[in-house]
């Protein structure tokens, strides 16, 4: 997945309708790993990161009524980081003010911690692109024999070479490399899916 996933229009323009359940768990299914998985990056217990991500998308909600998408104007997913950052400074802001006077330096310390700007990004694009791709095996998988599906997945994601595959398997070579072509492209067409319009 070398190129930058895009969160398809229809998908946001679906969100508005707050009825709209299948849109918003996809929405959820996609987006509540990686603010969650953000609010935990900053130092955020279980509780606290997963309290972050409920008023995420509370502000989503709101403000996705209102949200012109325009592409050329940035990203989906750059807007949602921007929700989260404030999400996260709104809640430490709120824990600092309410730990004021405890004498605590934790929280000092925690915003000491915080990654940068660049680092935060490339963490959020990173796990979104995971999350994408956990996405379309939960939903290829069992369109394949088990054979097929572990020839794909131990050349493609595990790195063993096809020789290795085939003799682990009992495949020839050619089958295994036709096996990951076959299992790779229905991944694609899978994700092409989630990104169409």
């Amino acid at each position: 997945m070398s190129q930058l996933l895009t969160t398809r229009p229809s998908l946001l323009v679906r969100l508005r309708d707050a009825a709209d359940g299948e849109a918003w768990r996809q929405f959820v299914e996609l987006y509540a790993s990686l603010i969650y998985g953000l609010a935990r990056k900053w130092g955020l217990q279980d509780a606290d990161a997963a309290d972050v991500t409920q008023e995420v998308f509370h502000k989503v909600s709101t403000a996705i009524r209102k949200l012109e998408y325009d592409p050329r104007c940035g990203s989906f997913r750059g807007w949602l980081l921007t929700l989260t950052r404030h999400g996260l400074h709104d809640f430490l802001a709120r824990r600092k003010k309410h730990d004021q006077g405890s004498g605590d330096s934790d929280m000092l310390a925690r915003l000491e911690e915080q990654p940068g700007r660049e680092e935060e990004e490339a963490f959020w694009d990173q796990e979104y692109e995971r999350r994408v791709f956990a996405w379309a095996v939960e939903r290829v998988r069992p369109c394949f024999k088990e054979p097929t599906w572990q020839a794909f997945w131990q050349v493609a994601v595990e790195g063993k070479t096809g020789g290795e595959v085939a003799q682990a398997l009992g495949m020839t070579v050619g089958a295994v490399y036709v096996a990951k072509c076959r299992v790779q492209a229905r991944l694609r067409a899978e994700i092409d899916t989630l990104e169409s319009v």
